[in-house]
């Protein structure tokens, strides 16, 4: 009588996965959990408290422990790191830690992910603390891990230039969408009604408001350029570093009447604004994979993306590539809508890279990796 061989143990650490508060890192662990293969690893994801609730459906089809705190306080989850998680692991056959960093008390064998290096890029944009931490912690994990998993090969590059890093080391695990994606999304009506956004055409900017991310950039174009199209521009996402700046600027009575900041909505609306959207605009200075864009790529919405970073890799033929030009944005949306059926054809190829299930069978590559 044959019998199916025995799981691999895997204990994922996210106890850095604060929900809501770590921008596009959460949802690219997220969809990877939810599309790899469940008949060769048993998984046990260790997280913050509120992981569950704001993640049911990873819950639904994997072991989740909870630790008793929220992971906001970076001392108390770097303590729980070589404590708590260390025991918690014991018996594991490999841990993923997948918030770029190791900690001092770890297993092996280890897979680290490493969604970006921007602290070495934009050092500016990271409070100094944080930045003394990442210039410490980062290279020495990168050192440790037995195979990293990185978004795309953009930033795959740059730990090898960073680090030294041996190529073979590095496998590059894309990010995925999920088949359900925008089918509980908010109807156009309902989300113009509840936002007061009237009739007109809207652009869309969802990200948090961190520096890089080119709130201010945009806005610049609309007070140039896109205002006298009469589109309105709609920013959603959590506060970051730049939210009083661009809150300042958004209140400026140049502005205040085309553009609606929203803050968090819910997925539900987050959804329903790409759909309804005339672009997703993503002017970002720097990215390590950029996962709106092909949330909108899923969800039938033209993208307009800078050609920074791992951009341009990401949208290929798929969208409108621009350089951080004011000017070269201001016709932008009018070539969105003379392409637009070229851009959703494309979107349509490209997204067979890009779904939950390939980013879990590109993860379980990984792990194969790291355990031979």
């Amino acid at each position: 009588m044959s019998t199916s061989p025995a799981k691999v143990a895997i204990t994922v650490n996210l106890l850095w996965c604060v929900p809501g508060a770590v921008g596009g890192s959460e949802e690219y662990l997220v969809r990877q959990l939810l599309g790899i293969p469940q008949t060769e690893f048993d998984i046990t994801v260790c997280a913050p408290r509120g992981f569950i609730s704001a993640h049911p459906d990873v819950a639904g089809i994997h072991r989740v422990i909870e630790s008793d705190h929220d992971g906001r306080s970076r001392p108390r989850r770097v303590l729980d790191e070589s404590t708590w998680l260390y025991t918690r692991s014991k018996g594991s056959a490999l841990v993923h830690h997948g918030g770029g960093t190791i900690p001092i008390r770890y297993r092996q064998p280890t897979v680290l992910t490493i969604h970006d290096l921007q602290y070495r890029e934009f050092p500016q944009y990271v409070r100094s603390h944080k930045l003394a931490y990442l210039k410490t912690v980062m290279p020495r994990s990168a050192r440790r891990a037995n195979v990293i998993a990185v978004p795309t090969q953009f930033v795959k590059q740059t730990v090898i230039d960073a680090y030294g890093i041996d190529p073979d080391r590095i496998a590059v695990v894309q990010h995925g969408i999920e088949s359900t994606l925008g089918m509980g999304a908010t109807d156009e009506a309902e989300l113009r009604a509840k936002y007061s956004l009237g009739v007109g055409p809207i652009v869309l900017l969802p990200a948090m408001t961190h520096p890089h991310k080119g709130h201010l950039f945009v806005l610049d174009v609309m007070e140039k350029h896109w205002k006298a199209q009469g589109v309105q521009l709609v920013l959603i996402g959590a506060a970051g570093a730049a939210e009083d700046a661009v809150s300042q600027r958004v209140s400026s009575t140049t502005l205040n009447t085309c553009v609606k900041k929203l803050g968090r909505v819910s997925k539900a609306d987050r959804d329903g604004f790409i759909k309804m959207s005339k672009a997703l605009v993503f002017p970002s200075e720097y990215e390590g994979f950029g996962a709106p864009v092909i949330e909108a790529m899923a969800l039938g919405t033209p993208v307009i993306s800078s050609d920074r970073a791992c951009l341009p890799e990401v949208v290929g033929d798929a969208g409108l590539v621009l350089p951080l030009d004011i000017d070269a944005w201001g016709g932008a949306l009018d070539l969105i809508d003379s392409r637009r059926s070229q851009y959703l054809e494309a979107s349509a190829r490209r997204l067979e890279n890009f779904t939950a299930e390939a980013s879990g069978k590109a993860l379980a590559d990984a792990y194969r990796m790291a355990l031979k």
